[in-house]
């Protein structure tokens, strides 16, 4: 379990010259050792966020998602960019009602209408306006470089995969390359019931960190390695509302996204000690490892 972070006294500082004194501060962060995020009350009893970014790239993908992007989404659907600076690389938001989906205990239609109205904002979200040139460039290229990373992930994660499970994930980058043209735009990056928050209100997206123009089936494989993987029903709800099914290009894509997901997983999730993320790599992995056998 990690500490409580302290908010900085010069964050605090900047923060209250744009929304007020701030009466109280809870530590909102993740339990991951780099993320910071804090919950400013103010007197009036309203709540905002002020989020300090792991990475120069990060900040600059969120920013820009929050000042382009996310307005797509609604009033009421994400948060919205008070302020930021980027020599702290802070980002100060406003609140939305609701609870991370993961922690409610949901029934079966409750997760099916959850992912109905996730269908429908991811739907909003690929579609916010035209990419301009470098944007397209980059999001036609995001496949080869996702295949481009499984030797890192390989090496990273070492002996936790044997050399038939490291050949998949090679063959998988491989035929990742070969795919072709799919739908493009601009993804949350990390679209998942962590990132989803419920209420009367219904869902709202947060955390825009690694949102950025690439392949559309990219902000589908954490959702097709955990959710959809055992609730179908899941996917035909998410799907019929975001408006069409998935092309037998993207289909593809997918399970070669997934190989790649599985071994950073179990790159990352180990060092980290997230036992979840490391779970999900091996789950993938021995399902992939099953269905490829002749």
């Amino acid at each position: 379990m990690s500490s409580t972070k302290p908010l900085p006294a010069a964050l605090k500082r900047w923060a209250e010259q744009r929304i007020g004194p701030v009466v109280s501060v809870r530590d909102a962060s993740h339990s991951w050792d780099r993320s910071r995020v804090w919950d400013l009350e103010g007197g009036s009893g309203v709540h905002r966020y002020l989020k300090v970014s792991p990475s120069v790239k990060f900040f600059t993908r969120e920013s820009r998602a929050y000042r382009h992007i996310v307005p797509a989404l609604g009033h009421t659907r994400a948060p919205h960019l008070i302020d930021s600076r980027a020599q702290d690389l802070v980002l100060l938001l406003t609140a939305v009602p609701g609870a991370p989906v993961k922690e409610l205990g949901l029934d079966t239609a409750q997760w099916r209408t959850v992912h109905q109205q996730a269908g429908a904002l991811c739907a909003r979200l690929h579609e916010a306006g035209e990419l301009d040139r470098g944007d397209r460039v980059k999001a036609e290229a995001s496949l080869s470089a996702a295949a481009d990373g499984a030797e890192k992930y390989l090496a990273r994660a070492g002996d936790r995969l044997d050399h038939d499970e490291q050949q998949l994930v090679r063959d998988h980058a491989a035929r990742l390359r070969r795919v072709g043209p799919v739908p493009v735009g601009y993804i949350h990056g990390n679209n998942q019931p962590r990132n989803w928050l419920w209420s009367t209100s219904g869902l709202a997206l947060v955390d825009f960190e690694r949102s950025r123009p690439a392949g559309r089936v990219q902000d589908f494989v954490i959702l097709a390695t955990t959710q959809w993987a055992d609730h179908p029903d899941r996917e035909k709800a998410f799907l019929r509302s975001y408006g069409r099914e998935l092309s037998d290009a993207e289909r593809h894509a997918l399970r070669c996204l997934s190989a790649l997901d599985a071994v950073n997983c179990l790159a990352w999730g180990p060092d980290n000690g997230d036992a979840e993320v490391t779970a999900r790599g091996r789950r993938t992995l021995d399902r992939l490892m099953k269905e490829d056998r002749p």
